[in-house]
Order: C-alpha cells, then sequence, then structure tokens
C-alpha cells in the first residue's frame, strides 16, 4: 500500500511537469478600467487553451509599449492604431498590431454647461497631449462644428492646425489621464472612454458630443514583431475573438464600449 502511494505521488507530480511545461504564460500590459475587465474575460478562455494570462495594469499610455519593447511583456491591450503607428515612428519600436479589440468613442464632458451651445467665448477645452489621441479629440471638435482644422491635418492634428475658431476657444493640452480631473477647472474635456469610466462618468448620459460608432480608432492588442507569428498570439487573439467576450462586452458597458472585430 506505501510503495502504492509512493508511486501515485511520483507520477502525480511528474504529470503536474508535464503540464506544467506544456502551458505557455506571459504577461499583458493593460490601462486599468475597461481592458483589464475584459482581458479578464479573455484569461479563462486562454487557459483552456493552454495559455495562462497575467494582467498587468497601468496607468498611462507610454510605459506599456516601452515595457513591451523591452521585452517585460508579451503583449499590450490599450491602444489604437494610430497611436501605435505614431509610437513606432517617433520611438522605433518594433512592435506590430496582432488583432482588433474594441473602440471607445471619445466623449466630451462638462461640468460647466450642458450643451455644447453654451460654451461662451473664450470657454477652456482640455484635450489629450500625446498626438494621435489629441487629434482625435480636434477631429470631434471639428465635426461639432466649434474649429475647422487646415486642409490635410489628418489624425495627427494639433492645435496649430486649427484654421478657424469662431468662438476663440482656449484649447489646452493634458495628459489623457488627468483630464477627467480636469473637469473642475475647464469649461469642457475631451476624455478617452476608458479614464471617463475609470473615473466614474458615464460614457452614455455624461457626454455633451460623442464620437461617431464609425471612429478609425479601434484598439489593437499589439506584440514584438518577432512574436506575430508564434502560437500563443493566435491563441490570445482567437481567445479575444469569442462570443462570450463580445457579450461581456455588449452586456457590461451598454454602448459606451463597441466590439470591434
Amino acid at each position: 500500500m506505501l510503495r502504492t502511494r509512493l508511486l501515485a505521488a511520483v507520477f502525480g507530480a511528474a504529470a503536474l511537469v508535464a503540464g506544467s511545461a506544456s502551458a505557455e504564460s506571459i504577461k499583458i500590459g493593460v490601462s486599468a478600467g475597461p481592458h483589464a475587465q475584459i482581458l479578464e474575460q479573455v484569461k479563462p478562455i486562454a487557459a483552456k487553451q493552454g495559455l495562462e494570462i497575467q494582467i498587468i495594469e497601468f496607468t498611462d499610455y507610454v510605459i506599456p509599449n516601452q515595457a513591451l519593447s523591452q521585452g517585460d511583456l508579451q503583449a499590450n491591450s490599450f491602444q489604437h492604431e494610430p497611436y501605435l503607428d505614431n509610437q513606432v515612428k517617433d520611438r522605433g519600436y518594433d512592435l506590430v498590431n496582432a488583432g482588433k479589440t474594441v473602440v471607445f468613442p471619445m466623449g466630451i464632458y462638462s461640468k460647466k454647461v450642458k450643451t455644447l451651445a453654451e460654451l461662451k467665448d473664450g470657454a477652456k477645452i482640455a484635450v489629450p497631449n500625446d498626438p494621435t489621441n489629441g487629434g482625435r479629440a480636434l477631429l470631434l471638435l471639428q465635426a461639432q462644428g466649434l474649429i475647422k482644422l487646415r486642409d490635410g491635418a489628418g489624425l495627427k492634428a494639433s492645435p496649430v492646425d486649427v484654421k478657424d475658431n469662431p468662438k476663440k476657444l482656449q484649447i489646452l493640452e493634458l495628459d489623457a489621464a488627468q483630464l477627467p480631473r480636469s473637469l473642475d477647472d475647464v469649461d469642457a474635456a475631451a476624455v478617452n472612454t476608458n479614464y471617463a469610466i475609470e473615473a466614474g462618468l458615464d460614457p452614455n448620459k455624461d457626454t455633451i458630443a460623442k464620437e461617431s460608432a464609425d471612429s478609425p480608432y479601434t484598439n489593437i492588442i499589439a506584440v514584438r514583431k518577432a512574436d506575430k507569428d508564434k502560437p500563443w498570439v493566435a491563441t490570445l487573439v482567437n481567445s479575444y475573438h469569442t462570443p462570450e467576450v463580445k457579450q461581456f462586452v455588449l452586456d457590461k458597458f451598454k454602448g459606451a464600449v463597441v466590439p470591434g472585430w
């Protein structure tokens, strides 16, 4: 009986080691809030396919790409492709888009006015200070008729590209994560949805204007170029692109976050 138990323990331990060896483990960087919540739903689906996911939360848009490039992460999920393209160009990162995730329609929020029409001449409008999200905010302001950008300004428009500003709005560039806190000090702010939700704002109720659903700013999973064709990347993306995850996004965020695949 003792010999039987010892053999069982040995074979059990061997099986455990074998199981651990067959499972792959990766670290994924995310911004706190919806990206992290969605990855928590992806995690058990991927685990069934032999991919263990460790979710690492960040509070800004800069460090996740740096950490991925340096090999501290195997993937990240927090940014749209125009932002990644800009980071690759400016910082030389060898990172690529591995698959689409969700869209966070940007909104304009205010504690001072109920509609954009109530904005007074010289009103202070805060926008993100990174090139792609800043341009996105300016395009939203243009779509609402508040400003007009020079022809060809494109997705990376900056305040210097504003050629018509009838209300002489003061456009202030702030760190994206700080924009919800700026609402006490400015007349309105263009805020990314993930930061709005994290700050307790409701993108469906609290916005005075919102980006259309056909935005080009679909978020993505980024990986190092050298890893793009590895099996775990396909497992990760396929685990994300499941009916269960899509239904979670629809039920949890009720239109504030939209599946982008």
